[in-house]
């Protein structure tokens, strides 16, 4: 009988081998839609193989109404759509957090109500994908750095993280807060269906450590930690989202439990090595990611992108503890035959395009 990809997810977190390696995907609307065109169907994740399927809360209150071509997040930080060469993106452009400087300004701040988020039918989502490797939440939470920088700016958060600035730190707190209640009510409300708690927090640069160990252990690990404690509490799995070198914090994620690191960049030079780093890991780590999205997926040869998926799969899978995936958002400059080419390997079998 064929594995479900709920039991292929948990065998692989029990670091036994499955049929084949869980697959998980991350695209661009640029490339979505280009395979959207390309297999003649709108729900890619079947035609992929992906083996996990997300449930959340729905938001019911209101935003900032949008104005000029700038549109609002709960959070009150401004968006524009900007169009670069690659494809668009929205930037922040209205950095509201950036104009609390006190205190009091603190306080009078509309901030998002977690009442807002309607969790009344969450069980019934995880019941439609129960077959599925069910996931709550994802890498914007609580994402600490990139999160509040979009309302206060980078430079501004990372004074802010140094220097222990009250204001600041609040500001940080009060995401944190609110993601792990956003979290909380959505694992109660599923009632023990959620198998992955998604999480986010770029730890790495593409040459190191984003901080020093002393800071990461002061603001990080211990807000970071609160999230793990709490996916583990509901019998679910953390898996947390890290671009850049995290090779030097692995260690320390394991011992703060975490049971699963997204994105895995193979490109920063403390992460190429990534047979060496399995074999520290294994049997305490999964990796998601490792399919090069900076250079191999946009810039190599189709035989080369099914050289790398095979080597993940031939070798890092072995054993469990690894999940089939792009290291990122594949980008819009992405060769449609190289995408096809490392989901072709991970499926082990052609993928033809619609009328094909």
């Amino acid at each position: 009988m064929a594995l479900t990809s709920k039991e292929r997810v948990m065998i692989s977190l029990s670091w036994r081998e499955p049929d084949r390696a869980p697959i998980q995907t991350y695209l661009t609307p640029e490339i979505e839609a280009s395979l959207q065109r390309y297999f003649g169907a709108t729900d890619l994740l079947p035609v992929l193989g992906v083996d996990f399927r997300n449930v959340g809360g729905v938001w019911k209150g209101a935003v900032k109404p949008e104005h000029d071509g700038v549109f609002y997040d709960i959070w009150g930080i401004g968006y524009r759509n900007t169009v670069y060469e690659f494809g668009a993106y929205p930037e922040a452009c209205d950095l509201a957090l950036g104009r609390v400087t006190t205190m009091d300004e603190f306080n009078a701040y509309p901030w998002p109500d977690i009442d807002a988020f309607d969790f009344s039918e969450l069980e019934a989502q995880c019941n439609q994908v129960k077959d599925f490797a069910v996931c709550v939440g994802d890498a914007g939470m609580p994402d600490i750095v990139n999160g509040v920088s979009r309302g206060r700016g980078m430079e501004q958060v990372l004074v802010d993280i140094a220097t222990g600035d009250e204001v600041g730190i609040a500001i940080i707190d009060k995401r944190v807060d609110f993601y792990l209640e956003y979290l909380k009510r959505a694992l109660q409300a599923a009632r023990g269906k959620i198998d992955i708690v998604c999480l986010g927090e770029d730890c790495g640069t593409q040459k190191g450590r984003m901080v020093s160990p002393v800071v990461f252990d002061r603001v990080f690990r211990p807000r970071l930690k609160r999230f793990y404690d709490l996916a583990h509490e509901y019998g679910a799995k953390a898996m947390m989202h890290s671009c850049g070198d995290t090779s030097d914090l692995q260690p320390t994620f394991i011992d703060m439990g975490l049971d699963v690191l997204d994105a895995m960049q193979p490109e920063p030079p403390g992460m190429r090595d990534i047979e060496r780093l399995r074999k520290l890991t294994h049997g305490k780590l999964a990796y998601c990611g490792l399919i090069s999205t900076q250079d191999t997926l946009p810039h190599g040869t189709v035989a080369q992108c099914r050289a790398e998926a095979r080597h993940r799969l031939d070798v890092i899978a072995r054993g469990g503890g690894y999940f089939f995936s792009p290291a990122h958002c594949i980008q819009p400059d992405t060769p449609l035959e190289n995408v096809l080419a490392i989901y072709e390997e991970a499926l082990g079998h052609t993928l033809s395009r619609a009328g094909g």
